[in-house]
């Protein structure tokens, strides 16, 4: 990349807005201006950002906070990518597409000051809910939360040896975050560049390794036991903390949710690690709702951002980075063949749409792009977003007869995970090219006339393919009426 980009392109891994701003999404060209201002596309800038998802807009942020002129243009009619809110159905908003927030970086909430721009999350807990297809009247669901005492109740059902078991299993887990989580702000060690250079630059190149000889150093003695959560599958390490299915195949969700990968794949346990070790609002490992949809945290961003000068154009698509004859970036090209120029140009968009469509072929090195077209970036989830005039009773948790919402309504609700051979026989059936043979099961019925309240987002985890799809799971998402 280096090579045959020698400058400055880069790849970057509904709330009220503030008296006197305005976000115009209408007609074409739209923007996120001053209502007083109405600043208009300049010919150039210090930095432009290719795309509006949540990543673009911190960078704006930042960048436009360190003295830059920073432009974003964004090719959709709304801003966020992935982080938006839309009203597909009338009368009923949606998060199209991510819909939980916990990984966003701590230090990135106070330096942006995005409660001050709107941001408000709720906290999801219990944060999950397994109700069981079983031989028995009534059937046993599983619900999990914070509460530990009440967690341990609900694991004895199954296992009284789980249910001790789960407070250390959830204090190792809880280690390793703590020794990792200095990696996450630190950049990652270039291996190919540490034997290269003179015996002083080598010596130099070591020292990016102190992050993780601190992270390893803090793991101590159990390090190998935390190596083998990094590379072992997500079910060798559950099957020696646990027995029973429920929980295990309750916990492996989280290690193969958007991965093509079985619980038997090795290193399913570094995604079930993802799902542990962000951070809400202080609270470590939790999760949350955005109120007002997922849309509410990008515009809080996109606030923090012009607040600071920063300007951000919706419909303006980019066609081509603008390349000098060093090959260094000198700005972009839009679809209607406007040229912004600007010293700096970072991507928001996917490394295949980055270096594929919007660099020129001859302008990159052949082996860079051969390992770009071989990125894998499948994925074996399919979201369906529904509009419903009810919450669903469930066989192993009948709603109450007012209609109001219960606490497993505001969780992650998994279907079919009775065991984790349900999950693995998905996978397989996928990989082959052929939807789930295990269909969705009836485990809910609807009663009642009562509607889900506005900040109720219930997401259901079904391993089931789309019909559509050779997709080992599927996403069903119940948003309340807006």
């Amino acid at each position: 990349m280096a090579a045959g980009l020698r400058g400055t392109l880069a790849l970057l891994c509904s709330s009220r807005w503030p008296q006197g701003w305005r976000l115009s999404l209408g007609p074409p060209g739209a923007r996120l201006a001053h209502g007083g201002a109405a600043a208009r596309l300049q010919q150039e800038y210090d930095a432009v950002v290719i795309g509006a998802g949540h990543n673009g807009l911190v960078a704006a942020a930042y960048l436009q906070r360190a003295g830059l002129r920073t432009a974003v243009l964004e090719k959709r009619h709304v801003l966020g990518g992935a982080a938006v809110t839309e009203e597909i159905v009338p009368g009923f908003k949606f998060s199209r597409a991510s819909y939980l927030l916990s990984l966003l970086r701590p230090q990135i909430y106070a330096d942006l000051e995005l409660q001050r721009h709107g941001l408000r999350v709720l906290p999801r807990d219990p944060y999950s809910f397994t109700p069981l297809l079983e031989d028995r009247s009534p059937p046993r669901s599983l619900l999990l939360g914070h509460d530990m005492a009440q967690t341990q109740q609900q694991i004895a059902q199954f296992s009284q040896k789980d249910a001790q078991a789960y407070p250390e299993y959830e204090a190792f887990m809880g280690r390793m975050v703590l020794a990792l989580d200095p990696l996450l702000d630190a950049p990652p060690v270039d291996t190919a560049a540490l034997g290269k250079g003179s015996l002083l630059q080598q010596l130099r190149n070591l020292r990016t390794l102190k992050p993780l000889l601190q992270a390893g150093l803090a793991l101590g003695r159990q390090l190998p036991h935390y190596y083998e959560v990094l590379t072992a599958p997500i079910s060798k390490i559950l099957d020696h903390w646990f027995e029973s299915e429920p929980l295990k195949a309750t916990l492996a969700t989280d290690a193969v949710i958007g991965a093509m990968a079985s619980p038997h794949t090795p290193g399913s346990g570094y995604v079930l690690l993802h799902h542990v070790m962000g951070e809400l609002e202080g609270r470590r490992g939790a999760w949350g709702y955005v109120a007002g949809g997922m849309g509410a945290l990008s515009q809080a961003i996109a606030q923090a951002a012009t607040a600071r000068g920063a300007h951000i154009f919706a419909e303006k698509a980019v066609c081509h980075v603008l390349l000098g004859r060093a090959g260094e970036a000198q700005g972009v090209v839009l679809q209607d063949g406007t040229e912004v120029r600007s010293k700096l140009v970072l991507s928001n968009a996917s490394p295949k749409i980055t270096f594929l469509e919007l660099i020129p072929q001859e302008q990159l090195p052949k082996d860079f792009v051969q390992r770009i077209r071989q990125l894998d970036t499948r994925s074996p989830v399919t979201k369906i977003n529904v509009a419903v005039d009810r919450l669903p009773s469930f066989l192993a948790a009948p709603n109450a007869h007012d209609g109001q919402p219960l606490p497993h309504h505001q969780c992650s609700i998994h279907l079919n995970c009775e065991g984790t051979q349900l999950l693995h026989q998905a996978f397989t059936e996928a990989a082959q090219g052929h939807p789930s043979s295990s269909t969705p099961r009836p485990c809910w019925q609807a009663v009642g006339p009562g509607t889900s309240r506005p900040e109720m987002h219930m997401q259901t985890r079904c391993l089931t393919a789309s019909k559509t799809t050779p997709q080992a799971s599927r996403h069903l998402s119940l948003a309340g009426t807006s």
